[in-house]
């Protein structure tokens, strides 16, 4: 038992290492890419998207990659809070930054070279596919819902490689479900801007169902905190009351407020361009030369 408890923790601090390196090379290559799209274009892409970026991997680290993420074997409160962190902080914001064509921009002309094949048609299907909202909503719900089931939260917590699994998980559900809320203009959208706001209220449902029977179903749900050490003097049925308070009122804050904003979009003046909106944070499009230009004149 010894030797598999010093076997776990030194995967854990490989893994802590090495989310620690990706992250600060992913930062490094997106800051390149932005710093050569802002010289050459300088009303391409704001500040405010560099800095959203860089917040999102941050709150990324601090959730798998800090002493935080120690602690959510101890209380379920730490364990919900690092995936609502994940999902509904971390992942928004780095799709603030728009991503996907500054970090392009940000690596070597070796891999530049071979993003065109990218584009092939299976590519640009699998994007369609990843961008259709029913998807998207369906990913973030089940990821929520089938990860807090007893038995996948079991395993979750007695396995570090399946652990390391779900929280990657929760980020990669983040990603999806806000991309549809973070999106281009209209013309790029897969749905009505209006279908966005009953999106969110929908996404709001599952997440109280689960949070209101972790509240009030008055019988510890995971067992796994009977058998672990209690540092922090808290009785594991009131710190899954705590965890389920939480989740229900982040949530709600998270999903509504956007749901609100793209509402009063909707019923504000006519004159109100889309451009101004700052929930349509994607991409920026190149006006003049296109984006294939743009990146061999910024490289």
């Amino acid at each position: 038992m010894a030797m598999s408890e010093f076997n776990a923790q030194i995967l854990w601090w490989v893994f802590l290492l090495a989310i620690t390196s990706t992250l600060v090379v992913v930062a490094w290559i997106y800051l390149r890419g932005w710093y050569a799209l802002r010289s050459a274009f300088p009303n391409l892409i704001g500040g405010w998207r560099l800095a959203a970026f860089m917040s999102g991997l941050v709150f990324v680290w601090l959730t798998v990659g800090s002493p935080l993420a120690t602690f959510d074997h101890q209380l379920l409160t730490i364990h919900m809070l690092k995936h609502l962190l994940l999902m509904t902080v971390a992942a928004p914001l780095i799709l603030a930054g728009a991503p996907m064509f500054t970090l392009v921009c940000g690596l070597p002309k070796l891999f530049i070279k071979s993003y065109p094949p990218l584009r092939s048609l299976p590519a640009r299907l699998l994007e369609r596919c990843l961008r259709h909202p029913t998807l998207c909503w369906l990913a973030g719900t089940a990821t929520v819902i089938g990860w807090h089931l007893p038995r996948a939260f079991q395993l979750g917590m007695r396995s570090s490689g399946i652990h390391i699994l779900e929280d990657l998980s929760f980020l990669v559900a983040g990603l999806l479900f806000w991309r549809p809320i973070v999106q281009s203009p209209p013309k790029a959208a897969r749905s009505p801007r209006w279908s966005m706001a009953l999106y969110l209220f929908l996404a709001t449902l599952p997440c109280d169902l689960l949070s209101a029977f972790l509240v009030f179903c008055n019988r510890l749900v995971y067992a796994f905190y009977l058998s672990t050490p209690q540092h922090f003097n808290v009785r594991p049925i009131a710190d899954q009351e705590r965890a389920g308070a939480l989740m229900w009122v982040w949530v709600t804050f998270a999903y509504l407020i956007p749901a609100v904003a793209i509402t009063m979009q909707l019923l504000s003046p006519a004159d109100l361009q889309w451009g101004d909106c700052p929930l349509q944070v994607a991409a920026p499009e190149v006006v003049g030369p296109s984006p294939n230009d743009a990146e061999a004149e910024v490289l």
